[in-house]
């Protein structure tokens, strides 16, 4: 049997810091940034994102998803090949999410080669800045197996102006 792990030249962890489990994305793009990985946070709005598919071939997306799944359940996607879940995937503040970004990007033909989206179900979305523990236990594990995938650290690879791996990107 194949692997199921995508490969992945940038990962990119979508969600806002300081709502629980909707961090998820950014906290797991900490992580494998320091681990060599090449690796981005996004807290921004999702038009934002779309610009971000322009900088890799082959891109791996982590976000929180609030479908009715059990906290800490893990859902990955090929988003090259179907549409992303409707109303799986939370939205900014100004209702342009993941999935408007992702088919926004598939419209304008700016998809990259290869597009992942892996969720992970969130079990509390309030204010705060700790993870959930069923969520912080699915997030160290996917960390560990997308490490075990990984070809190493980005050599040269350096971030966009403005941005640091694992923080925030403009």
């Amino acid at each position: 049997m194949p692997d199921p792990r995508p490969a992945f030249s940038l990962f990119i962890g979508v969600g806002h810091p300081f709502r629980r489990d909707d961090a998820v994305g950014p906290w797991m793009a900490e992580r494998l940034a320091l681990a060599g990985c090449r690796a981005l946070a996004h807290t921004g709005d999702g038009a934002d994102l779309v610009g971000r598919f322009g900088m890799a071939d082959d891109i791996l997306i982590a976000d929180a998803t609030q479908s009715g799944a059990p906290p800490g359940h893990i859902r990955l996607i090929d988003a090259r090949a179907a549409p992303l879940p409707d109303r799986t995937f939370r939205n900014s503040t100004h209702e342009f999410g993941l999935a408007f970004a992702v088919e926004t990007a598939r419209a304008l033909g700016l998809l990259p080669r290869s597009l992942w989206v892996l969720g992970i179900e969130g079990q509390d979305f309030g204010f705060g800045e700790t993870l959930s523990p069923p969520v912080a236990r699915a997030a160290e594990a996917r960390v560990e197996w997308l490490l075990d995938r990984h070809d190493g650290p980005a050599r040269g690879w350096q971030p966009p102006p403005g941005s640091r791996p694992g923080k925030k990107s403009p």
